[in-house]
């Protein structure tokens, strides 16, 4: 029996064990595949482990993405948030060519998936504010929204929380270092039905000016001294 000769619900479970790459190259084959690989019902779940990979034309985005995921676990993402009076001119030319990629992505998702419930992302260092603004208004069924390592993320995301939010139930702001425990406390008193969790957070020094940053550097050398 010949692949092509199975049903339309049985090809969709095949391609559901399949990567994207895999699922793409098979679409290639024939029509028939094509169709399938180009079903949204493929598409509720989307991983991605490189901004690279967004660019990739091997899924689909549409109004049946349910999850999104955007995880990026390399030494690369601590070049990409280390504040720029710290970067040597090899790091600042590789965080520039990658300063949009995530960003406008999002945005590209508030436009096309409606439907999104939740959205994680990890170490997306160039990730701003009013790109989760965006996110919030445009995909109202929001539930679940999980950052970490995020450093361009500040209050005002948490302010879009408790304006925008409303059927958001978790909210995860680990490592956000930009964020104030006030911040937080605001989006305690404004939602109190949300999870919200921010481990490394509020807690940490924010970015500043090099001049600021060496003052509280040396306020703090001194304090151990003492």
């Amino acid at each position: 029996m010949h692949i092509t000769q199975l049903n339309r619900e049985c090809l969709l479970h095949l391609f559901s064990f399949l990567d994207k790459n895999s699922r793409k190259n098979l679409g290639k084959t024939c029509r028939k595949l094509l169709e399938v690989f180009q079903d949204p019902l493929l598409w509720s779940l989307l991983n991605f482990h490189s901004p690279v990979d967004l660019k990739k034309d091997n899924f689909l985005l549409g109004p049946a993405l349910k999850h999104l995921s955007i995880c990026w676990y390399s030494e690369r993402v601590k070049v990409c948030n280390t504040e720029d009076w710290m970067k040597n001119s090899f790091q600042k030319d590789f965080c520039k060519r990658h300063e949009n990629t995530v960003s406008d992505f999002l945005l590209d998702v508030c436009n096309r998936c409606p439907n999104l419930l939740s959205l994680t992302l990890s170490g997306c260092g160039h990730v701003t504010d009013d790109c989760i603004l965006q996110l919030l208004k445009n995909c109202p069924n929001l539930k679940s929204l999980k950052l970490e390592n995020c450093v361009r993320i500040t209050d005002h995301t948490l302010k879009a929380v408790t304006l925008h939010g409303a059927s958001l139930r978790i909210l995860h702001v680990d490592f956000c270092r930009n964020v104030t425990q006030a911040g937080l406390d605001r989006v305690r008193e404004k939602c109190p039905s949300v999870m919200l969790r921010a481990e490394r957070s509020a807690n940490m020094i924010p970015d500043s000016k090099p001049e600021k940053r060496l003052m509280l550097e040396k306020a703090s050398r001194k304090w151990v001294q003492l």
